[in-house]
């Protein structure tokens, strides 16, 4: 995740966009249909909101990869 004051926070995206169909989360960076929509428009603090988030899904899963 991207620390705070570092510039612009970059996407999760890691270029696997598959979508779970039991999670609802992309296989590839853990986000929702809904936020990766909108992540263009989000702001910088929305945009670590939402890195926050992946990290709790990621974690609650038992995926220790990133």
């Amino acid at each position: 995740m991207p620390r705070e004051g570092s510039g612009a926070v970059a996407s999760p995206c890691t270029n696997v966009c598959r979508m779970n169909e039991a999670s609802g989360w992309c296989e590839g960076c853990w986000r929702t249909i809904d936020e990766i929509v909108a992540w263009a428009v989000l702001d910088e603090p929305e945009r670590r909101a939402v890195w926050l988030q992946l990290e709790v899904r990621r974690r609650g899963t038992g995926d220790r990869s990133r």
